[in-house]
């Protein structure tokens, strides 16, 4: 007999907007738009570029690499699904190419994270269709 486990957290939607986030994450490659008129990335994604307003963007892979710039502790889930989480750290993480992004941050102690921690991008393979790109602390 099979044991059959499904993935029971809420899950992203796809729009066409996002879709090319989402296609680079399962390939366990971090994707953002980039602005063609101004060169700078940006996230989340959206139509226009919200520096200069350009609508010339592309999608490039950024290097996965930043920092945390700030961050809670969950001690509360929100909703059971995430109750054998806890605790658990939701993170704004500013990637070296400069935009930020809301994360879950992946530590083995809550306790030991300050902003400034440098981190990287990994990859969760939640299901067939959804790779969630969270980080973790690394070493300097």
């Amino acid at each position: 007999m099979m044991i059959s486990t499904t993935y029971e957290k809420p899950l992203p939607i796809i729009d066409p907007g996002t879709k090319p986030f989402w296609d680079a994450a399962k390939e366990h490659r971090l994707s953002i738009p980039h602005c063609l008129n101004c060169g700078k990335h940006h996230f989340y994604p959206r139509e226009l570029c919200p520096h200069c307003h350009s609508d010339k963007l592309e999608w490039t892979d950024v290097s996965g690499k930043g920092e945390v710039y700030s961050f809670t502790i969950a001690r509360k889930p929100a909703g059971q699904v995430f109750a054998a989480d806890v605790p658990y750290i939701i993170a704004m993480i500013e990637l070296d190419e400069g935009p930020r992004m809301l994360t879950n941050l992946v530590v083995s102690d809550v306790e030991t994270v300050s902003i400034g921690d440098l981190v990287m991008v990994e990859f969760d393979d939640v299901t067939e269709e959804i790779t969630l790109p969270k980080f973790k602390v690394v070493e300097a």
